[in-house]
């Protein structure tokens, strides 16, 4: 009988909690949530939003007491500032950080703030789950820094986070609140996170696909980054399992890596490996690389293949063109750009045709 009536309780109990219905925050506190993506990083904050309500001049050192305090309730004798209001405001970053300068694992975290004017004391806790900073612990405090509170000259009624000064790996996020902003500094290495999610999705059903592993290799041509294991993805994208093995992008990719690898014999062999492989637009893109590089004479040469390939054509008129004019060969550049006008596909072609052609006759190189 007396389980029974133990289960019973429990059982009343329980639906007790769960018949409990939604109600708005307590003291009129407004729930937010925040979050930006520095890099491939995702940062999100949960707060809730206490207002000024008439309290000017009595929020900071007053409402929001110096460093650290008794709140006469709950476990801590020596509690920091919430960062917001009710329940812990929390943090959450998808990869690791540094916080101003110091790094902090991915991870959600516990977010308290002991306020200074002179200095506050920004507070990354592992515990995330706790109500407020009643039950704080300064030995669940995972990292610290310190920061310079900023005054600001608009009132901010509801306090409030935001993302600001940004660049591509960094951001400030910034604490508003009636006229006082406690900035700090989270930095992401935006090349290991680009890196590590490559090395994740190639894992998945995207490492199936060629175009995957020539992407990955080319993304670290362009950053100069991470290049002996970009050699290996462009093997892989070049690899007949996976269907690139006659693709001119894959091989021209695989050169690429050479070539900033400091390997050209080997790039220039695989380019004369890829050319058979390429569409009207690639030669012609490859061609104007050459142009580029000073590779006049070997540009020529592709932009023939291409108009030997694809003949009478808008675009390889215009490769010979150019590769003409690179060569100092003004009157031959100039027959093909005059065989290349009436083939133009719309009117801002025609006027650049009309333009190349006169630099010609006046002995201009185009391609400068």
């Amino acid at each position: 009988m007396k389980k029974i009536t133990t289960l019973l309780i429990c059982v009343c109990m329980l639906f007790k909690l769960q018949a409990q219905l939604t109600t708005t925050p307590s003291g009129g506190n407004k729930k937010a949530m925040v979050g930006e993506r520095i890099g491939l990083t995702d940062v999100t904050i949960h707060y809730d939003r206490p207002g000024v309500k008439g309290r000017e001049g009595k929020i900071w050192g007053q409402l929001i007491p110096v460093g650290f305090t008794d709140q006469g309730f709950g476990s801590s004798k020596a509690a920091p500032w919430r960062a917001g209001a009710n329940e812990n405001t929390t943090i959450e970053f998808s990869t690791d950080v540094k916080i101003e300068g110091q790094a902090l694992a991915a991870g959600k975290y516990g977010f308290f703030i002991a306020y200074d004017p002179n200095e506050c004391t920004i507070i990354f806790s592992k515990n995330s789950t706790s109500w407020g900073s009643f039950f704080y612990n300064d030995k669940e405090d995972v990292l610290r820094v310190k920061v310079k509170p900023v005054a600001i000259d608009q009132s901010v009624e509801w306090l409030k986070y935001e993302f600001v000064h940004q660049t591509p790996n960094s951001a400030d996020i910034a604490l508003q609140w009636e006229k006082l902003m406690i900035p700090f500094k989270v930095e992401v290495d935006v090349n290991g996170a680009q890196i590590a999610s490559f090395e994740n999705e190639l894992r998945n059903s995207k490492g199936f696909m060629w175009e995957s592993w020539a992407q990955a290799a080319q993304w670290c041509v362009d950053n100069n980054t991470n290049l002996d294991e970009a050699l290996l993805w462009s093997d892989s994208a070049t690899s007949v399992n996976f269907g690139g093995d006659k693709s001119f992008r894959a091989w021209s990719t695989k050169a690429q890596v050479l070539n900033k690898l400091g390997r050209a014999a080997e790039a220039d062999s695989i380019m004369k490996k890829a050319l058979p492989y390429a569409e009207v637009f690639e030669l012609h893109q490859y061609g104007r690389q050459l142009i580029t590089q000073k590779k006049n004479k070997e540009a020529l040469e592709v932009f023939k293949m291409n108009y030997d390939k694809n003949p009478n054509q808008f675009t390889t008129l215009m490769g010979l063109t150019r590769g003409y004019a690179a060569n100092g060969d003004f009157k031959n550049a100039l027959k093909y750009a005059n065989m290349a006008l009436p083939l133009a596909p719309d009117a801002q072609n025609k006027n650049n045709v009309e333009t190349i052609i006169q630099k010609l006759k006046d002995g201009k190189d185009i391609n400068n």
